[in-house]
């Protein structure tokens, strides 16, 4: 059984559909990531997936319904990591704090954000300044452990690249491969930097207009002219 499982999955904005039924998977463990190119549906497949927005067709998790509601959908099991980072204005300790707000074990939450804190050490030296004045870089660096504080069997990442400088992404994506490593943490990865997201994943899904064109292993994608000029540069 996979671990998420998406059928002709429509979804739209203002009664216009973006997405024209996709299909994809995601097996325990696994880590996926969406290429195409701006205006695609890449976010707009995230914010489906994360109960953002409304949306048609099958979608089930562990073989049960996903939610309709975002807290419904983490207590399933998915987390999201929004693109444009979404950190609260609040207190870095008091966002992990919110991450972990479905959750009711408070010994396990207090090590979870001394896990993140260890992992993430500007998290550590920030935690009681606002979210809103930290870099990019460690804005980034708190969404993501905000969302593994709910301990998520699948985190979903929208454009985690977005606007961060490039040892600071080479960072980021080092500790995402080693959580999927380490915690067998499935991801499911849009990402405009293809390259640097393929060396991480198992299987790619081409989306293209609201449609996916092409899906398949990564070495697959390597191999083919057109997907490497269209979307490695190279």
């Amino acid at each position: 059984m996979s671990l998420l499982e998406v059928t002709d999955l429509t979804a739209g904005y203002g009664g216009r559909d973006v997405l024209h039924g996709i299909s994809m998977t995601v097996e325990k463990g696994d880590v996926v990531v969406v290429l195409g190119a701006n205006g695609a549906g890449k976010t707009t497949t995230m914010r489906a997936l994360a109960g953002l927005i409304g949306r048609r067709g099958s979608v089930t998790v562990d073989g049960r319904p996903l939610g309709r509601r975002p807290d419904e959908i983490v207590r399933q099991g998915i987390s999201l990591v929004p693109q444009g980072r979404g950190t609260l204005d609040i207190s870095v300790l008091d966002n992990l704090r919110v991450g972990a707000a479905v959750r009711k074990d408070q010994k396990g939450i207090a090590a979870d954000i001394d896990r993140w804190c260890e992992v993430f050490p500007v998290l550590a030296r920030r935690a009681h300044q606002k979210a809103g004045t930290l870099s990019g870089g460690e804005q980034q660096m708190l969404a993501v452990a905000r969302a593994l504080m709910s301990r998520p069997t699948l985190l979903l990442c929208d454009e985690p690249s977005l606007g961060l400088a490039p040892i600071v992404v080479q960072e980021l994506f080092a500790t995402l491969a080693e959580i999927n490593r380490t915690d067998g943490t499935a991801l499911l990865i849009v990402e405009q930097n293809a390259e640097l997201a393929m060396d991480i994943a198992n299987t790619v899904y081409l989306l293209e207009v609201g449609t996916i064109a092409a899906e398949g292993p990564v070495e697959r994608f390597r191999e083919d002219d057109t997907v490497r000029g269209a979307y490695l540069g190279y």
